[in-house]
């Protein structure tokens, strides 16, 4: 997988998008940026950071990902994947559903994808050694280079959605004492019950991770 770096970029996430839309960059393939000015969070809020953070979106076809993995899977498979690359570096990182990484009760990045045609691109924000007010920092020293090296070649590994999820169930309890949005309303996880594709079961409505 080529990988390309920029100084500054407004947003890899878009960069990206556009370039396996016009054809001028080859799936799969990986960029990534010192500082970026206009990032794509959840929930279409801007993703922000000071320079020396991560700021890293890839992409591949979907018939290069693990048989098993269904679409509505992707984004929490990604984060599993990042944060087994974090936890192997000595992290206490763990994923609040749908896939958000957490220090403790803060936040310190997150993933987002997006669908073109036939081919899956992922985006990653890690708070490395800066983080607005109310969020967290990377709990290690790492460059975002050598994570991004790291998580490609963890990613060529095709790790099954079956082996993920298996440990991604285990450490969904500690997402009880959080709260997610949905419709524009903040809804608790405390009794959000874990269904098989990695969508949740609340208020008896099935939600899946919608990013």
């Amino acid at each position: 997988m080529e990988t390309l770096w920029f100084k500054t970029l407004p947003s890899t996430h878009k960069y990206l998008i556009e370039g396996i839309k016009n054809k001028t960059l080859k799936v799969p393939c990986a960029l990534g940026v010192d500082f970026q000015s206009d990032g794509v969070g959840s929930r279409g809020n801007i993703w922000l950071g000071d320079e020396g953070n991560l700021y890293f979106s890839f992409c591949v076809e979907e018939k290069h990902l693990p048989k098993d993995l269904k679409l509505e899977s992707i984004s929490i498979y990604f984060s599993w994947l990042m944060k087994e690359v974090l936890c192997e570096l000595g992290s206490k990182t763990w994923i609040k559903w749908p896939n958000d990484f957490y220090i403790n009760n803060r936040k310190i990045g997150g993933v987002i994808t997006t669908k073109v045609k036939d081919v899956i691109i992922g985006s990653i924000g890690l708070n490395i050694c800066h983080a607005p007010e109310s969020f967290g920092v990377l709990d290690i020293q790492v460059l975002s280079k050598e994570l991004v090296e790291i998580f490609i070649q963890k990613l060529k590994e095709k790790i099954s959605w079956k082996n993920v999820f298996s440990k991604y169930r285990v450490e969904f309890q500690k997402s009880h004492g959080f709260s997610f949005h949905l419709d524009g309303q903040k809804k608790s996880l405390a009794d959000a019950k874990l269904l098989d594709d990695g969508s949740i079961e609340v208020e008896n409505k099935r939600v899946y991770s919608l990013r």
